[in-house]
């Protein structure tokens, strides 16, 4: 049972990764005994995955979820940023060394296909009148945060104030805006455009090719997330994660590239990250 942020979803669930690993194990002497038919991923934000572990649980309208060993619904592995993986060491249920598997290629924007509005850069959209969807603070502060440290450093704070000011409201239905409303935003014509993760604006343009177009954002490569593999103490089930871990690690490298993620040079890849 892997417990995930959700922003990489498009690779971990992919048939390159979750489809192919069953039929790897069963090739595997070692591993082919294991019964592989019920695979779970968790994908939420990653305060949501943090609190699920500290509370013991979730919350789904009336439904409340039993997250615990006792349940089974418990994770064998926990995969995140630096931070949340250290709230979620702190909280005993991890060990104390993760290792890195990706790193995104900063972020782009997102607009109609076509560009109507001809949004070329982070300037333009303050002046050709747009409004851009943007992560709310109440709902995503650190991303947010992110974005804003970034695009004061790539355009100066004046036109980072414009650009910022052009925000588009919150819409009919949402309480707080994540980077998973965005799309629906540009779609429904409640902003012009979006900005967010690179590789997220790529998957929704693969798959509304109809609806949407990616504009680079020259320099934002370097403001870059990485995301790392923690493996959780005592797990459930010891033989699936370890089969899994080394699954994962042979191939991420490869894989996560062909979804536009940035390629990990051998310095970075599978690097150790200290939790404590």
């Amino acid at each position: 049972m892997i417990f995930t942020e959700g922003n990489h979803l498009m690779v971990l669930l992919s048939d390159d990764i979750i489809g192919a690993f069953p039929s790897w194990a069963k090739s595997q002497p070692q591993y082919a005994d294991l019964d592989l038919d019920n695979i779970v991923v968790v994908t939420l934000p990653q305060p949501a995955v943090v609190q699920m572990i500290r509370t013991g649980g979730i919350a789904l309208g009336n439904l409340v979820l039993d997250v615990s060993r006792k349940s089974g619904f418990y994770p064998d592995i926990v995969m995140a940023g630096p931070e949340p993986l250290r709230h979620v060491r702190k909280l005993g249920a991890i060990e104390p060394q993760a290792r890195f598997f990706s790193r995104n290629r900063g972020f782009a924007l997102l607009v109609r296909k076509g560009n109507p509005r001809g949004i070329q850069a982070l300037v333009d959209v303050a002046r050709s009148g747009g409004r851009i969807a943007l992560p709310e603070a109440a709902s995503e502060p650190e991303a947010r945060a992110r974005y804003r440290a970034a695009v004061d450093d790539l355009i100066g704070k004046p036109a980072a104030d414009a650009l910022f000011a052009a925000e588009a409201p919150n819409f009919p239905g949402r309480i707080g805006i994540v980077h998973r409303d965005l799309p629906e935003m540009v779609a429904r014509g409640y902003a012009d455009v979006a900005l967010t993760q690179y590789h997220l604006i790529s998957y929704w343009t693969r798959i509304f090719p109809n609806h949407f177009a990616l504009v680079p954002v020259s320099g934002a490569e370097r403001f870059f997330v990485k995301i790392a593999f923690g493996r959780v103490v005592d797990p459930l089930r010891p033989r699936a994660r370890m089969a899994f871990e080394e699954f994962f690690f042979s191939r991420a490298r490869d894989v996560y590239p062909r979804y536009d993620f940035a390629r990990m040079n051998d310095d970075e890849y599978a690097a150790p990250l200290a939790l404590d």
